[in-house]
């Protein structure tokens, strides 16, 4: 008994030494400095490329001086240390602690711009979880919504219909997955929400082609010809419409008297190139060097 209390004495004190060495190594690191040397100080590890110790500089700026009229630039300018450093999670504390702080502040579009752009570097494959993707749709959407016209509106707009579309694939997916085991409602429904949610992606037409192998299926022939109906209407020119016109002629070839012949339209959408192994689907548009070295002149 005598034996663990001195372990677990000896252990306590072992931790109080660690903390107390930690803090002395914070206070030796930052001194309390005039707020403009502390700044500079942050920025010019930054422009060296010494990410870390940048953000580290700039949340002391913050932290010993948070009255004064650098403070919410050191905030943004640590979140972006993070974002260089690609600690995307630090990154978001800091840019969400910007939008809750100073909603008013002339850099809120960008801070909201680069919310959805650490979320936007982090979107996984359309096989894994679609949380990330989501939070970067939120953000973009949110600048497109408030801040249209900012320099940041344009590649919010570019970003948001990437991301759309790459949601979309997600569905088209499990879709296909629904359908490869004859699952046709499930697979249906996943269709629909392609058509119903997504129609101005890349992934539409191939959904409508797959309903109407659903419904084919299913023996709903009325609604696999009103589908039908509506893919050779809108796409004509593609190729899925043309492995729907075949599919149809096959089946109930009376259906095909008032639907378009393929390619006697406008050219559609085509068939999307099959994703590489391990490539992802969502080209990523990374912000653009004018965009990045901009954040570099919020100095001062």
């Amino acid at each position: 008994m005598q034996m663990k209390r001195t372990i677990k004495g000896v252990a306590v004190a072992l931790c109080l030494g660690f903390l107390q060495t930690a803090c002395s190594e914070t206070e030796d690191t930052f001194q309390d400095q005039p707020v403009e040397a502390l700044y500079n100080e942050a920025m010019d590890n930054l422009e060296k490329g010494n990410f870390k110790r940048a953000a580290l500089g700039f949340v002391e700026v913050e932290r010993q001086h948070p009255y004064s009229s650098l403070a919410p630039k050191s905030l943004l300018m640590a979140a972006y240390s993070y974002y260089q450093a690609k600690k995307y999670e630090d990154a978001l504390e800091n840019y969400n602690v910007f939008i809750q702080l100073h909603p008013g502040h002339e850099h809120i579009a960008y801070a909201y711009y680069m919310l959805g752009v650490c979320y936007y570097e982090q979107v996984p494959m359309v096989e894994r979880d679609q949380k990330t993707t989501e939070d970067a749709l939120l953000a973009f959407e949110e600048v497109t919504r408030r801040f249209s016209s900012s320099p940041y509106g344009k590649d919010a707009k570019l970003k948001t219909d990437l991301i759309r579309d790459h949601l979309a694939g997600k569905e088209m997916d499990i879709g296909r997955f629904y359908l490869d085991r004859q699952a046709y409602l499930a697979a249906l429904n996943r269709f629909k929400n392609v058509v119903e949610g997504f129609q101005t992606t890349s992934h539409a037409p191939e959904a409508l082609h797959r309903m109407v192998e659903c419904y084919l299926a299913l023996g709903i022939l009325d609604q696999a010809q009103k589908t039908a109906s509506v893919l050779g209407y809108n796409y004509p020119g593609s190729s899925w419409y043309s492995d729907t016109y075949d599919l149809i002629r096959n089946t109930m070839p009376e259906a095909l008297s008032n639907s378009p012949k393929p390619g006697s339209g406008p050219k559609g959408v085509e068939k999307p190139q099959e994703p590489s192994e391990g490539s992802s689907p969502l080209t990523k548009a990374p912000v653009s060097g004018e965009k990045a070295s901009s954040q570099k002149k919020l100095k001062g």
